[in-house]
């Protein structure tokens, strides 16, 4: 008789089936008009009903699943009961199907930490409302595809578990991956990845050789960040939203380093990230080379910023200016 699959495996085909789910609440209260927006710290600190509902179900479903594992997520929320319409429960076979590494295969529940964006990219999801529903977020619906921009490539959803402090495996859905094809489009689409295993979902492509693209913030930006950039001699810099949305152009050769040299990220916007890239043979670490924890006990803020690589992370450490180093001390 074959052996239940790992729990680490079981977990993951989980998470995938949940952040699907979650992809699909994130379309839905857009789709409404209702985006139910609140200043969490100010006006570039948001949370939507969006956010709340993903990660009630996010949580809720996990839990249901697996009681004795730590979830930690974005948005404090009330301790209230969650509706069943919000619980998912359902796996990816396809993930459940594939072997769990040697090294975590006898990994408990009570081991394993995750953590949880429900939605990054919220500033860009509110402007992609705000041009859907102009001049106010309440109008007829209109499809997502019909908005102007790629605000909403920018949004996805979170999943990272970390073993012992270090991220071990990543789900990351794109809610509105497709919405430019048109009408009668699929959207979205799910990225996910365990380390010694690989990562799926995507095809991975690296920037022509010799090519230095950075993507870095549009919303979040100043003198530390500008300064880092340009001292990496960059042919070109994005600027985008979401730090899930950083990582797949990483890995779909769209940039060859993630650069934020300011606090800001938190360790539910770089765990899945993280996992996915180290995944694929990647870096992802603070703007002085040194690993994050995961471990549940740890501070969320990422202080030291978040600089990420497909390849040649050395080299875009060694140029980050030693004025920014000293502005941001590694924790």
């Amino acid at each position: 008789m074959a052996s239940s699959p790992a729990v680490l495996m079981r977990l993951v085909a989980s998470a995938y089936a949940v952040a699907e789910k979650a992809g699909t609440i994130v379309r839905k209260v857009l789709q409404s008009g209702e985006l139910g927006i609140v200043e969490k710290t100010g006006a570039d600190d948001l949370q939507t009903l969006a956010d709340r509902l993903a990660q009630k179900s996010i949580c809720a479903s996990l839990l249901k699943s697996f009681p004795k594992v730590t979830i930690i997520g974005e948005e404090e929320l009330p301790d209230e009961s969650v509706e069943e319409d919000l619980i998912e429960n359902g796996h990816s076979s396809l993930i459940l199907q594939k072997s769990c590494p040697n090294q975590y295969a006898s990994l408990k529940e009570e081991e394993l930490v995750v953590w949880v964006d429900p939605l990054d990219g919220t500033k860009e999801y509110t402007e992609a409302a705000r041009v859907l529903y102009n001049p106010v977020y309440i109008q007829k619906p209109v499809q997502p595809h019909r908005a102007p921009n790629r605000l909403l490539d920018h949004v996805t959803v979170l999943i990272g578990i970390a073993y012992r402090g270090t991220a071990i495996a990543g789900v990351i859905n794109q809610p509105f991956y497709n919405y430019q094809i048109g009408a009668g489009a699929s959207l979205g689409r799910t990225l996910w990845g365990v380390l010694g295993l690989g990562a799926f979902g995507f095809q991975l492509q690296e920037v022509p050789d010799g090519k230095r693209i950075i993507t870095t913030t549009r919303s979040h930006s100043n003198k530390l960040v500008t300064d880092t950039v340009q001292a990496m001699e960059p042919h070109d810099v994005i600027r985008v939203g979401g730090a899930g949305n950083k990582i797949i152009q990483l890995v779909e050769g769209k940039a060859s380093a993630y650069v934020f040299a300011s606090p800001g990220c938190k360790k539910w916007d770089t765990c899945a990230p993280e996992a996915i890239l180290h995944a694929v043979g990647g870096k992802l670490t603070d703007i002085h080379g040194n690993a994050f924890r995961y471990d549940a006990n740890v501070k969320h803020m990422n202080s030291a910023g978040v600089l990420a690589t497909l390849r040649d992370h050395q080299y875009y450490i060694s140029r980050v200016p030693q004025a920014v180093l000293q502005a941001l001390p590694s924790d």
